[in-house]
């Protein structure tokens, strides 16, 4: 009863003023880097938990909903596993090779290893946004030379 009480009296307009997204997200997010929160030291782990989801593959130029949507369960299951008292890595990276980032590439004109370089630094960027547990500190691209072989 008091709850709804408070909130008839709250104006939207008040609450979207009082948060500032970019700033109060931003400061927390430089918290976490240098604070390493979500790279845990794997070599001595107590209660390590391996947390892997499909890397992304930058195939445009930028995310979509639908990965938002393969992220956030297994976010919040490794959140979850933290919680639990895990020592938690989420690796995070981006799957360069496919179909998808071929025909893009195609699209805008570049070569394939070109574009997914230049798409990397955008996909990254909103992936950071997002604030997911990703481990920042040990990152994948499927599409460097120091990652495959023929």
């Amino acid at each position: 009863m008091i709850y709804s009480k408070m909130m008839r009296n709250l104006k939207a307009d008040s609450i979207i003023q009082k948060y500032n997204a970019s700033e109060i997200e931003a400061k927390w997010q430089k918290i976490w880097e240098k604070e390493k929160i979500y790279s845990p030291n794997l070599d001595t782990a107590k209660k390590p938990f391996y947390n892997l989801m499909m890397f992304p593959y930058p195939s445009a130029e930028g995310m979509h909903v639908g990965n938002m949507y393969a992220f956030t369960g297994a976010d919040v299951y490794g959140r979850f596993q933290r919680m639990q008292g895990n020592d938690v890595f989420e690796p995070i990276g981006l799957d360069g090779f496919g179909i998808h980032s071929e025909n893009y590439a195609i699209k805008v004109g570049k070569h394939p290893a070109e574009q997914a370089k230049i798409s990397e630094k955008n996909f990254y960027r909103q992936l950071k946004n997002i604030g997911n547990g990703f481990d920042w500190t040990r990152t994948v691209e499927t599409y460097k030379p120091e990652y495959y072989k023929w």
